[in-house]
């Protein structure tokens, strides 16, 4: 069977951006481990970036609606090859190129630099020949089919269902695989991935072609993408959706991807309220929100649910080394809180001492000196920040100099062509304010550090699961916690007993090597260990919440 979306009436429907995103779609079929599109003004000649193996490929696509293309489109190409360091050049066209585009590939060719054309009739060829579905690089993990399982059931008998799986589990294979379920089922049925913004969105389109067989369309629905039909596997943003369904369009099956920002009402209870015959699930690494609504009201109790914790002891994520930097503390201001009420927001202007930037670095240094093949990600505290400490760090060691900030007021081109060079090993560190909250890959990161403020219990445990993903070679995620916030003493402290409570369980046994979370000064993490053992939910509370702690005792 062809893939409908290679075919020479799809590929003139979708005009040029249809024929990248026809590619982009392909290329995960041909083994391709990281595809990005980055073309637009200043692309340099290049449409798609993408990596198999350890070899970068660049790809200018030319769509044409009557004609051939020239030499120009040759060109372009070998201006990107040389660009983007790549070792293979693909020109892709929907028809075919020119005598005169050929001479000047074949005379590329001639001096050594190789570019390929991938025709109209190349693209079909391909459509035919590879394989129904996407090679999966490894059979579902045993609680990933547990999770299937035990969704489709809630499903199949309550038309709702919630999961809840830590970042680096694969809440999105798990939703895909029930997808896949679905549709084998269902070859017809009409699916719906809905999420809060666009960015996740065309995430969540390239991760549902792993699963869905190439017979069936994705469909992305956002307000810069109008799809033609809605047929298939809608992708969108819930604004987006919101709209369709008013105006008809009824999906059988809807996965909320990042449940967690599903509220009591809204756009996203709209949408579920206007399509309540169909079934409904969620997924989400991070069940709480601020507001306090239990979002299991909405999807019920969860099906299937791993955390952090579990998921480290039984060897699915990373280990970790994480240490928590509290040489700054302030602990005048320790005795002074435990007397006197203080409010969080006080007292985290009074305990954490400020940390110069030197001091930063020398920490970060000797962390990356005895870390194997390093790849680092610091969170910043805002954009001028990350792009200082991005300065910083390139001019502070020659393993550094590639250091890059990546921020939301970037473009997105630029966006892509970073990650794309982290993905390779070419920017060694890359400094950020929350870009890689949600929805980033990145299972290469082995080592974090956190320089800024987070209040929210559900971004830092984004954050850290960005280092948490599991790759060759990688033995564990190295974490520098620069702490200025009690909240964040009390989050790790947490995430300590509760792998302390797995071990007791016994269920390290597969680990190669067993996670730790240490103070720089263990004194100072014994004592804070027990300032804080009473305080209840800390680590949720607002910065207005005045706290209470037991006596100090032994502090000089």
């Amino acid at each position: 069977m062809s893939a409908a979306f290679l075919s020479a009436n799809e590929l003139l429907k979708g005009g040029p951006a249809g024929l990248t995103h026809a590619v982009e779609r392909a290329l995960w079929y041909l083994g391709f481990n990281d595809v990005r599109v980055i073309d637009g003004a200043g692309d340099q000649g290049a449409d798609l970036l993408a990596v198999r193996g350890r070899e970068q490929w660049v790809f200018q696509s030319k769509w044409k609606a009557g004609g051939k293309v020239d030499r120009s489109g040759v060109d372009d190409l070998e201006r990107a090859r040389t660009r983007y360091r790549a070792d293979k050049a693909i020109l892709v066209t929907n028809t075919d190129i020119n005598a005169t585009a050929e001479a000047r590939r074949v005379a590329l060719n001639g001096v050594g630099v190789p570019i390929t054309v991938w025709h109209g009739a190349t693209l079909r060829s391909i459509g035919e020949r590879m394989p129904e579905t996407v090679p999966a690089k490894y059979a579902l993990r045993p609680y990933q089919a547990e999770a299937v399982d035990a969704v489709s059931r809630d499903l199949d008998a309550d038309g709702t269902a919630l999961l809840v799986l830590a970042t680096g589990l694969g809440k999105t294979v798990v939703g895909g695989e029930i997808i896949s379920r679905h549709l084998k089922t269902n070859p017809n049925a009409r699916v719906l991935v809905v999420a809060h913004m666009k960015e996740l969105v065309a995430q969540l389109e390239k991760a549902m072609w792993r699963h869905i067989p190439k017979s069936v369309p994705t469909r992305l629905l956002t307000g810069e993408s109008h799809p033609g039909g809605l047929d298939g596997v809608v992708v969108g943003t819930v604004e987006s959706v919101l709209g369709a369904v008013r105006v008809g369009y009824r999906p059988d099956l809807i996965m909320i991807d990042e449940t967690h920002h599903v509220a009591e009402t809204g756009r996203f209870a709209e949408l579920l309220d206007l399509c309540g015959d169909a079934e409904q699930f969620g997924v989400t690494a991070t069940p709480w929100r601020g507001d306090k609504f239990d979002i299991t009201s909405r999807f019920g109790y969860p099906s299937f649910k791993m955390g952090i914790a579990e998921g480290m002891a039984a060897g699915f994520l990373s280990a970790v080394d994480y240490r928590l930097y509290v040489d700054n503390v302030d602990w005048n201001a320790v005795r002074e809180a435990s007397v006197h009420g203080r409010s969080i927001k006080d007292l985290n202007k009074s305990l954490f001492l400020p940390q110069r930037d030197e001091e930063i670095i020398e920490h970060f240094r000797e962390a990356w000196r005895t870390t194997t093949e390093p790849r680092a990600i610091v969170f910043c505290q805002t954009i001028e920040h990350a792009e200082h400490m991005a300065r910083l760090f390139a001019s502070s060691d020659a393993a550094w100099a590639n250091a890059s900030f990546l921020h939301s007021a970037l473009p997105r081109q630029r966006r892509q062509v970073l990650l794309n060079e982290f993905r390779l090993g070419r920017v060694p560190v890359i400094t950020c304010v929350d870009v890689f909250n949600e929805g980033v890959d990145v299972p290469d990161v082995n080592l974090i550090a956190f320089l800024r403020v987070t209040h929210s219990r559900r971004i830092f445990v984004q954050q850290l699961g960005r280092g948490l993903r599991l790759s060759p070679g990688k033995e564990a995620l190295r974490v520098l916690d620069f702490v200025t916030d009690i909240r964040r003493v009390a989050a790790t402290l947490d995430l300590r007993r509760s792998l302390e409570a797995q071990e007791s369980e016994h269920l390290r046994v597969r680990m190669p090597h067993a996670s730790r979370i240490q103070f720089s000064d263990e004194t100072v993490g014994s004592l804070m260990d027990h300032w804080i053992q009473d305080a209840a939910d800390l680590e949720t509370k607002a910065d207005e919440v005045r706290l209470q702690f037991p006596l100090t005792t032994g502090v000089e």
